[in-house]
């Protein structure tokens, strides 16, 4: 009876243990004094991306493999008896995958014998991942104001204003949709300046989770959380040189109030630290929607808004610069020319006026998608035909243009009964009875409502006699906000 009941006991224990080892929140592996595994919970399964059957049993050297020569800190425990305390160790499961954990590892003893050693895990390879990829800092800012393409007065326009921003280490807001080359223009900003000879470092503020982006920001101090080491930050990594922060509306709330006061401070704390150091970094920032918008949304902070812009520079989407489309489908062709290895001189006059005619929501980076597509299509002719176009694009043009078709037979279709109508059938019917005009059907609902926006303002303004503050007030909005729509439209 007392054999079972202790038998009993021993199988609950064990329920007990494995069940509190899988919903501990870190890895543990425990080895014998022969280095097989003994203990190995799913915590470290999941951070190793192995399952549990691959590891127990075995050997540490037959499942994993160690960079530089180094061994496992687990055998250095149980053959020296080594206790170390949070450390970092980077290795390779069995499919060669690279895996970095900080880590403590304690010898076990047992009546002053070492019978094995066991390790708690914490897994930091995204993060160790990240950052490695952010200390090539400099990232070639390759691109100059002589690699930007178009000759269209908007884009002359924003090439002059951001030219004059090369001058000074203001702050930089450069304001654009997607794929118009925000980029372009801040590496261009900092190679034109006096800082092109120290860092450009480039961050998207959308690609890191907000758990980590705060640490790569500003860097971190040993033990400010488990397993953070000392490290700088980007901030300090551009000392002398530029900080282009991309998308900053994805940026946390509370980031961005850190953010404006390193802007106003000039000054700098690591996470977990109390000190401030001195940068002398200048920052540059994009967003990819109307500020006012953001602000308005709770995406971006007003005071972090007016901090930042005190250059604004708006780059026009490729729709409202259709005249450079020619000198990019020429670039773009030379581009994968060199890279393909190809011939390719032109694209016939069918897809030029079909390019003409898109509407580009993925501006110039939709352009050269295109091109690059097409390219991949073509086998020994010099000329891009509407058949080398991406299969998805064409079907785009076919439905586009099958929209038109209706839109026009329904316009002859009116134009008739509207001819009818004056015949005689309704003599009361007046103009302002008809229809949309071919004027407005011929535009895009972005099109119209940006002229009639443009008209608008420029209206008040000249009843104003340009006076920001009367003219505000008579279109019922701030200041600030009047400003951004003047400088959008160039008024």
């Amino acid at each position: 009876m007392m054999m079972t009941e202790k038998k009993h006991d021993t199988e609950l224990m064990n329920i007990f243990f494995q069940r509190i080892l899988d919903e501990i929140d870190a890895g543990v592996h425990v080895v014998d004094g022969d280095g097989k595994t003994v203990i190995y919970n799913r915590k470290m399964a999941e951070i190793e991306d192995m399952k549990v059957e691959e590891v127990l049993d075995k050997s540490l050297r037959e499942v994993f493999s160690f960079e530089h020569n180094e061994d496992s800190r687990l055998l250095e425990a149980v053959q020296k008896g080594i206790k170390i305390e949070n450390a970092k160790q980077t290795y390779y499961n069995n499919q060669g995958q690279e895996i970095t954990t900080i880590n403590h590892t304690i010898p076990i003893v047992h009546n002053r014998a070492r019978i094995g050693a066991m390790e708690i895990a914490r897994d930091v390879t995204r993060l160790e991942k990240l950052i490695r990829e952010n200390r090539h800092h400099r990232e070639d800012a390759r691109y100059t104001f002589d690699s930007i393409i178009g000759r269209s007065r908007q884009i002359a326009d924003v090439i002059e204003a951001s030219k004059r921003a090369t001058r000074t280490s203001s702050s930089v807001l450069i304001i654009g949709d997607t794929g118009t080359g925000k980029e372009l223009f801040a590496q261009s900003i900092h190679n034109g300046s006096d800082r092109a000879i120290r860092p450009f470092i480039s961050q998207n503020c959308a690609a890191i989770p907000d758990s980590l982006i705060e640490g790569i920001l500003f860097g971190t101090k040993k033990g400010a959380f488990t397993g953070a080491i000392e490290r700088p930050g980007l901030f300090e990594q551009a000392e002398g040189g530029t900080i282009l922060l991309d998308e900053i509306n994805s940026l946390d709330i509370s980031l961005q109030a850190k953010l404006l006061r390193v802007l106003q401070e000039k000054t700098v704390r690591r996470v977990g630290d109390t000190k401030d150091q001195n940068i002398d970094v200048r920052i540059i920032a994009t967003i990819n929607e109307d500020p006012i918008d953001a602000i308005a949304s709770g995406r971006l902070r007003k005071d972090l808004y007016y901090r930042l812009g005190v250059v604004s520079l708006f780059i026009p989407p490729l729709r409202e610069r259709q005249s450079d489309i020619p000198d990019l489908i020429h670039f773009f062709i030379e581009k994968y020319n060199d890279r393909f290895g190809m011939n390719v001189k032109n694209v016939d006059e069918l897809v030029l006026q079909k390019l003409l005619q898109h509407e580009w929501p993925g501006n110039v980076r939709e352009l050269e998608h295109i091109i690059e597509g097409a390219m991949n299509l073509i086998e020994y002719e010099d000329t891009i035909t509407f058949h080398h176009l991406p299969i998805h694009y064409r079907h785009k043009l076919h439905m586009i243009e099958n929209i038109e078709g209706q839109k026009k037979a329904a316009t002859e279709e009116d134009s008739s009964l509207n001819s009818n109508l004056y015949n005689g059938h309704d003599v009361n019917r007046t103009k302002q009875d008809d229809g949309p005009s071919s004027a407005l059907v011929n535009k895009t609902l972005n099109q119209y409502l940006e002229e009639a926006e443009y008209n608008f303002i420029k209206a008040a303004l000249t009843q104003n006699q340009h006076n920001i503050t009367k003219t505000a007030l008579t279109l019922g909005m701030s200041r600030q906000n009047l400003q951004y729509r003047i400088k959008k439209h160039n008024l």
